[in-house]
């Protein structure tokens, strides 16, 4: 029987509590505060508030006081509790409901100023649970919810938008301590829960057919990065299990590029690469970069995961970005998602199932043999040393020279968007035991000049395909599609415009005047296999213009074999000039005070003419 009385009074105790939540919650006129920002009001004030109460409470004793301490549980439930500052928060809520509510300083009211001071007490909360102290995060959030609702703002200004996400991260974290309190866990927001639901078992039944094989070659190649990866995970305390998330993104891919532009193993768009300091210029793309990427994306999932409060939440906002997640959650008219798989059906389809993807690979990866995978024995884990290196030079030819497959350089070093080093101090990956070597060489390798911004323009024929493209213009249909950012490789059309790019050179050891042959008073070049005008130009102090002019070319398309006349050296009284960005002809022919047609004539230009940042044109000073 009195256990009968202990359940039916601990349930109704239960049942006031989660009143007052939700009362709180649906933005309730009266607040209910806990603490004050003011230290020094605030104190005086609960002071005054715990005598009053005290005294009150020596009258009159209820049955509820003589009941020994419990808490609710979401469920229903009691955990016992001993006295701490939990039971202490329970009792000044009591001590408030009998002496009425404290209020703010008139100095304080001021609604953009209780803003203010909420989420300072939001963050005491956050740094709170992450210490895993619940009862003062829990104390920080009533204060930070009482300063809340203080916050009496018109319907047209221009905070609301911040008072309704405080709100909503509030009352998450309210949910989430109590949901950890139940399971016994004080760390559990530091986990990721695999919840075996439909969702996961259809992704799981995925990887066992038509995705096998590309599970399992993905987790063959996890072998030569995990290491690397858990490292940095440990190091920033987040949860090991997120080093399989290179799997699903990418394959554990460096150079995956997906339709939405993502780049490398974590898949950043430019744009968030360069939010969390990945550079990308005409030498690097540090998305491909294995450790750079990776410390990347660990701040960017530390940043997810402190905004959400959740993983499963945190690794929707990954795939499709923090703003449409955070959209989708306003968009239900709750305060905060008790769920993500209530979420779920609301999400972009790739982005909704990326999480359940997720999930399944863990449960695969813990264990295989239930859901009928042998996985294959992963892939030895990258060996490196580094060497400071400040002269670009092709890849290929620094591993011809040390004696190891120019594979092994462009492996430990795939952020090299021309597979050369750049032209300024570099920190090179090489095998152990190679930076001697390396060094020892350095000086005996051409430096290798990128491919300038220029490019051809070809108008696409019917039965034209890329390939057939890239093949005729000795490039790569990779080039094409990424200089003209076509979303498909197959989707072409007849009078499609496409820019073609130029290709890279080197400075060649050999005297490019070995090649040419005089005929009369001309110098003759035969084309060679690989050359374009732009390498013969360089080669013999010239330009793509003047070369086009003196053999009367309209296109910049050359044969093997082909006699071109060559005219070294400089027109009479000409300089060279490199066009920069913004110019025309008409500005750099006012620049050099010469008449436009002129230079238009110098340079085998026409009025149509489009010139490029990095062309070389000839002008003549007008002293």
């Amino acid at each position: 029987m009195k256990n009968k009385k202990f359940i039916i009074t601990t349930f109704f105790l239960a049942l006031t509590y989660f009143i007052f939540i939700f009362s709180s919650l649906s933005c309730s006129s009266s607040p209910q505060p806990v603490l004050q920002p003011d230290k020094e009001a605030a104190s005086s004030t609960i002071s005054a508030q715990k005598e009053a109460a005290s005294q009150k409470k020596s009258k009159t004793k209820t049955t509820t006081t003589s009941l020994p301490k419990k808490e609710t549980s979401p469920s229903g439930g009691t955990t016992s509790s001993p006295k701490n500052k939990s039971g202490q928060i329970q009792e000044e809520k009591r001590d408030q409901e009998e002496t009425g509510p404290a209020s703010l300083p008139d100095e304080t009211k001021d609604p953009a100023t209780c803003l203010e001071l909420a989420w300072q007490a939001y963050q005491d909360a956050q740094t709170a649970w992450d210490k895993g102290d619940l009862d003062t995060a829990l104390l920080a959030l009533d204060e930070a919810y009482s300063l809340l609702l203080q916050a009496d703002l018109p319907s047209d200004s221009p905070l609301i938008q911040d008072k309704n996400d405080l709100r909503l991260l509030i009352a998450r974290r309210i949910q989430e301590i109590y949901a950890s309190r139940v399971s016994a866990v004080i760390d559990n927001h530091r986990s990721i829960p695999l919840e075996e639901n439909k969702y996961v078992l259809a992704e799981i039944k995925n990887f066992q057919t038509k995705e096998r094989a590309y599970f399992e070659a993905a987790y063959r190649r996890s072998g030569r990065y995990r290491q690397l990866i858990l490292e940095e995970l440990r190091r920033e305390g987040l949860p090991e299990q997120l080093s399989w998330l290179p799997l699903i993104e990418s394959g554990f891919k460096v150079n995956a590029y997906s339709r939405a532009r993502a780049l490398g193993l974590w898949q950043f768009i430019s744009s968030t690469g360069y939010r969390f300091g990945l550079k990308r210029d005409r030498w690097v793309d540090e998305r491909m970069d294995f450790i750079k990427s990776t410390r990347a994306a660990i701040q960017y999932l530390k940043e997810l995961h402190s905004f959400f409060g959740d993983w499963t939440t945190a690794l929707a906002a990954y795939n499709c970005g923090e703003f449409r997640v955070q959209k989708v959650i306003q968009a239900q008219r709750i305060n905060y998602l008790d769920n993500f798989w209530d979420l779920y059906i609301m999400l972009p389809r790739e982005t909704a199932r990326f999480v359940p993807r997720f999930i399944a690979t863990l449960l695969i990866i813990n264990n295989p043999e239930k859901y009928g995978f042998n996985l294959p024995q992963p892939d030895p884990p990258l060996k490196f040393e580094v060497i400071e290196i400040n002269k670009p030079v092709k890849l290929a030819t620094l591993a011809k020279n040390i004696g190891v497959p120019s594979k092994t350089l462009e492996e430990l070093n795939p952020e090299l968007r021309h597979k050369s080093t750049p032209d300024r101090p570099y920190s090179l990956r090489v095998p152990p035991g190679f930076g001697q070597k390396v060094l020892a060489v350095l000086d005996n390798i051409s430096r290798w000049i990128p491919p300038e911004a220029t490019y051809v323009i070809h108008y696409v024929r019917r039965g034209e395909t890329l390939s057939t493209i890239a093949s005729r213009y000795r490039t790569t249909v990779a080039a094409i599609a990424r200089l003209n950012r076509l979303r498909s490789v197959h989707l072409i059309r007849p009078g499609q415009r496409l820019k073609i790019p130029s290709r890279g050179r080197y400075i060649s050891r050999k005297p490019a005047s070995m090649r040419l042959i005089k005929e009369g008073e001309k110098l003759i070049y035969i084309v060679q296999r690989g050359d374009s005008l732009y390498r013969i130009a360089n080669a013999f102090n010239t330009s793509v213009a003047r070369i086009k002019q003196m053999n009367n070319l309209t296109s910049n398309i050359l044969k093997v074999g082909q006699k071109l006349v060559i005219q070294q050296g400089l027109p009479e009284g000409a300089q060279i000039y490199i066009v920069k960005k913004g110019d025309t002809p008409y500005k750099i022919a006012q620049k050099f005070g010469m008449n436009l047609e002129i230079l238009l004539k110098l340079n085998g230009l026409s009025q149509r003419s489009k010139i490029y940042p990095g062309q070389k044109l000839y002008v003549q000073a007008n002293n």
